[in-house]
């Protein structure tokens, strides 16, 4: 019986042969390694990866697709919304290797989830919406950059590997996609989360004014009398400064 795609969960399904092919070849996964894939959908990336790896466990939501894949005898099925997934635990005490074609719609909010289990993962790479995985690469001084390329590269080396148009989905999407690696950094900076993803909130709260305006109100709000250049947009701040300003916090 053929599945129609539902739009609630974000459903666009890979359907092309040499996309597929590329990505898998991207991942480049072997046998043995522990993979999750969120997402699985109608298994279009799941057959050709468990094939090299002998083994998969597979995050679905919807229970339609999550009865079909349990019929596969090399898949763990985890029937769940994956922002309530412990990949911690899942990884069970080893590195865990991360991939999916995530839902447009929670991309964030599933990159942001994943960045709490970091040290339990080898690496990951997902296929986002192109304006996303631009947003997540971006260097500063660009448009792009933004909160998101902050957080992200404080704890990830990362890479957009392939470009994939809305022609390659059933159904196609109306905007473009792309495919990025994502590294957990073998050293971060030892920082506060919730202080760096505050501080970077309110320093791109309004970008095109200049920091006076926003980050350095909130600087001496707590008494900062440290050396940062206010006298710029947040968009020109590399994220190095960031993380030391917000170390500069901590102490």
């Amino acid at each position: 019986m053929k599945h129609i795609p539902r739009k609630r969960f974000g459903q666009h399904f890979l359907s092309d042969g040499g996309i597929i092919d590329a990505i898998v070849n991207a991942i480049h996964p072997e046998a043995g390694q522990a993979m999750v894939e969120i997402g699985p959908g109608l298994a279009a990336l799941t057959q050709p990866l468990v094939e090299r790896l002998g083994h998969l466990t597979v995050i679905e939501l919807d229970r339609d697709l999550a009865l079909r894949l349990r019929l596969h005898k090399q898949l763990t099925v985890v029937e769940s919304d994956v922002l309530r997934v412990d990949f911690t635990a899942l990884a069970a005490g080893q590195k865990l290797r991360v991939v999916g074609n995530l839902p447009y719609n929670i991309s964030t909010p599933i990159l942001f989830h994943l960045l709490g289990h970091v040290g339990a993962i080898e690496d990951q790479h997902f296929m986002l919406q192109k304006e996303v995985v631009d947003r997540m690469v971006a260097s500063p001084a660009t448009s792009d950059y933004g909160r998101l390329s902050v957080m992200l590269q404080w704890r990830y080396e990362m890479e957009n590997v392939l470009f994939v148009p809305p022609e390659s989905f059933d159904p196609p999407p109306r905007v473009d996609s792309a495919v990025v690696r994502m590294v957990p950094r073998s050293a971060p900076a030892n920082i506060d989360v919730k202080l760096l993803e505050k501080m970077v909130q309110v320093a791109f709260s309004q970008r095109r004014k200049l920091l006076r305006h926003t980050l350095g109100a909130w600087l001496t709000e707590r008494n900062f009398a440290g050396p940062f250049d206010v006298q710029r947009r947040a968009e020109e701040v590399p994220v190095e400064e960031y993380l030391q300003l917000a170390m500069a916090l901590n102490s």
